[in-house]
Formats: structure tokens, sequence, C-alpha cells
């Protein structure tokens, strides 16, 4: 399971930073993410890490955004700066087990609106 925290709403340029905790064990846990999908649009990814910190990124969010994680607690963060209109979306994180198989969050909204 998946526990996500951390949206709301706030003004463009402000920042937000989102947890999610897992409940399986970190040894298990291969590569953990996150995603956004915005009204109309589909489900993209937004920066992923993996086990060795490896990480990837969205290009729009590129220099605003930094994932990190916590392999002791099972957690990913997401730390969003310089928050724009165009980042409003329900964000899910997702965790890939060493098996292949996905897991995801339930999902918190961010909301970036004066």
């Amino acid at each position: 399971q998946l526990q996500a925290s951390g949206g709301g709403l706030v003004q463009p340029g402000g920042s937000l930073r989102l947890s999610c905790a897992a409940s399986e064990s970190p040894f298990n846990i291969n590569s953990m993410g996150w995603y956004r999908q915005a009204p109309g649009k589909q489900r993209e990814l937004v920066p992923s890490i993996s086990r060795t910190w490896n990480t990837n990124y969205e290009d729009s969010v590129k220099g605003r955004f930094t994932i990190s994680r916590d392999n002791a607690k099972s957690t990913v963060y997401l730390q969003m700066n310089r928050l724009k209109p165009e980042d409003t979306a329900v964000y899910y994180c997702n965790t890939v087990m060493r098996w292949g198989e996905v897991y995801w969050g339930q999902g918190t909204l961010v909301t970036v609106s004066s």
C-alpha cells in the first residue's frame, strides 16, 4: 500500500512537498516515482528514482522539481518549486517491485492558481 500526502492549493511560483510512504520492505522496491494526470490528459511520468538513486525527470519539471527517497522508510518525496498553473493535476506515486509488480497510491491533488 502507498499513502501519499502533501497536495493542496498554492499560488504560482510557490512550493509544495509531496510524500508517499510504502508499506513494503525497502529491499523489495526497485524504483519509486510520481505521475500526474491533469483533466482531459493522459497520466504522465514526472520523475522517478531507482534504488541506486538514478533519477529521470520529465522535461517540463527539470530544474524545478526534485525527487528523493528514504530507503529506510520506503518513502519517496517530491519537492516542487516555482510551480506553474500547468502543474495542476492529481499526482500519483508508484513503486515498481523487484519482481516487476507495480503499485499505485491514491493520488493527491495539486492546484496552482492565484
